[in-house]
């Protein structure tokens, strides 16, 4: 077993020279082993992609931090892989922050993401009517995270998520003002730009970040390949979607099937996919 800590691994991970990190999203921890044999390198639990999977429930800060780190505690601890927890708002003042931040750590976590909305707005991404916290605010709730990564395992990962360019208080000038401050503030370690409209933006943003950065697909048209992020400069992809997206597609596809054809569409479906089929009981 690795002595290193899951933070290490991460960081270990984000810092290879010319590499970038692709970050899968977990639907639970069962299919997080069924990713883990197939060489997922890192993978993030969402409140939407993984929490919404178990409850069905939207991802507008109905979940609560002690469920959050449950099943971010059961995915982390059934792969080889470091995982990152979606933290939201960080659920509270300065002391939840810092349990979460604990929590997290003691469940076998490697890093934390934090939002930048406000704890009593918080929407889900690409909502309309998207506000983010003062930037007072969201400093104070990232310096709260760090405070407590340093005194607790320094080898954890703390992530700042920017809501800024697609905020109605917002704009592309306070994006980057914010990511600026996240990074040299705060002294998180990694920020990411939530809402890219170009490759542009993201080329603009990633001059005002000197370490790790990172950008969702915003309202790009296609997701960016792993070559394309390396060309912007970016130290991770954020793929999140992938898996979850998958299997969605995956069931309705098959249940159509089913409804038409009956178990015909099983003993169809068994055949083409023997192998997996018969290995399911190695990922349980």
């Amino acid at each position: 077993m690795s002595t290193t800590t899951p933070g290490t691994r991460l960081r270990d991970l984000l810092a290879r020279d010319g590499a970038v990190l692709p970050v899968l999203g977990t639907p639970s921890a069962r299919y997080a082993k069924i990713m883990d044999q197939f060489g997922t390198q890192a993978a993030f639990v969402g409140t939407s992609v993984t929490f919404g999977n178990y409850t069905g429930l939207p991802d507008s800060g109905v979940a609560s931090a002690p469920e959050c780190v449950a099943i971010g505690g059961h995915v982390a601890r059934a792969v080889s892989y470091p995982v990152i927890l979606d933290g939201d708002t960080g659920h509270g003042g300065q002391g939840a922050v810092r349990r979460l931040v604990a929590d997290a750590i003691r469940e076998g976590l490697a890093g934390l993401r934090l939002d930048d909305q406000p704890l009593e707005g918080k929407r889900r991404t690409q909502d309309a009517g998207i506000e983010v916290a003062s930037l007072a605010a969201a400093v104070e709730r990232y310096q709260w995270a760090v405070q407590a990564r340093d005194e607790i395992d320094p080898s954890f990962v703390i992530m700042a998520q920017c809501y800024a360019r697609d905020a109605v208080n917002g704009g592309m000038d306070e994006l980057l003002t914010r990511l600026a401050a996240y990074e040299n503030d705060a002294g998180v370690d990694w920020v990411q730009f939530e809402a890219p409209h170009d490759v542009a933006e993201i080329r603009q943003a990633r001059g005002c970040v000197r370490g790790t950065f990172s950008a969702m697909k915003g309202r790009l048209p296609q997701a960016l390949s792993l070559s394309e992020h390396a060309e912007l400069g970016l130290n991770a992809a954020w793929y999140t979607f992938l898996p979850s997206r998958v299997l969605m597609a995956a069931c309705a596809d098959f249940m159509a099937d089913f409804g038409q054809r009956g178990i015909d569409a099983w003993t169809d479906f068994e055949h083409a996919h023997a192998q997996t089929v018969a290995g399911d009981g190695a990922w349980l």
